[in-house]
């Protein structure tokens, strides 16, 4: 809860002396209790969302065999607010449309760059701002722009590259959990280190994430 960009399992496993196939089941446990089952749209009146994607996954040419495609990530994030980071299928407009008309308040701003699937969903929110980054336009009148989304896939990203190394598409909704709360529980929000920590032991209850399922080991056991 302390570690801005995450920390591995790997590292869990030597400090606490713990066998690495136990810390990591126990990350991943930390990860499901930071998931927000009860989210608060975002945004409002006379407030501003910005939406962004981004694609998480290596270099092909530093993978061998079958490359696998990129996973499509989709960040919300309210200015001077909270983030809701969900992996998607696809970028197209249908897609996006279902994540931010079920996040976003109706009478909040949006915020996008200016890619095509945003035209039609602006037209459902208050109001709708776009910046052009194929021209390098990045800000305008220092309210135009999606710093903000940018400035959090910096940090999602620095903690997947530089931490975790791999994360794979089945668990890559508990690390967006993982650092959508960190993000959601910042200082600047008010919030301190011993805070967060209580907040997150938290969110555990009411869930269960099993290393594996009682049937599974039943027939093992056969």
């Amino acid at each position: 809860m302390a570690s801005k960009k995450g920390m591995s399992a790997h590292q869990i496993h030597r400090l606490l002396g713990l066998p690495y196939k136990t810390a990591w089941f126990m990350c991943h446990r930390i990860r499901e209790s930071l998931r927000d089952t009860m989210p608060d749209a975002l945004g409002g009146q006379n407030k501003v969302v910005e939406s962004d994607e981004t694609f998480i996954g290596g270099k092909a040419k530093n993978r061998k065999g079958k490359v696998p495609p990129k996973a499509a990530v989709l960040s919300l994030v309210e200015r001077g607010g909270k983030v809701r980071s969900r992996h998607v299928a696809d970028v197209t407009g249908q897609t996006l449309r279902d994540a931010m008309v079920t996040q976003i308040d109706r009478a909040s701003y949006i915020m996008t760059d200016e890619a095509p699937a945003y035209t039609k969903i602006g037209g459902e929110f208050a109001g709708h701002g776009t910046v052009n980054h194929s021209a390098e336009e990045y800000v305008r009148a220092y309210f135009w722009h999606t710093n903000t989304v940018e400035g959090y896939f910096s940090i999602l990203k620095r903690g997947i590259v530089g931490v975790y190394h791999h994360v794979s598409v089945q668990h890559l909704h508990r690390y967006l959990a993982e650092f959508d709360y960190r993000y959601n529980e910042r200082t600047a929000l008010g919030v301190n280190d011993a805070e967060r920590m209580a907040k997150s032991v938290q969110g555990i209850v009411g869930k269960r994430l099993t290393y594996r399922r009682p049937d599974q080991r039943a027939n093992e056991q056969a």
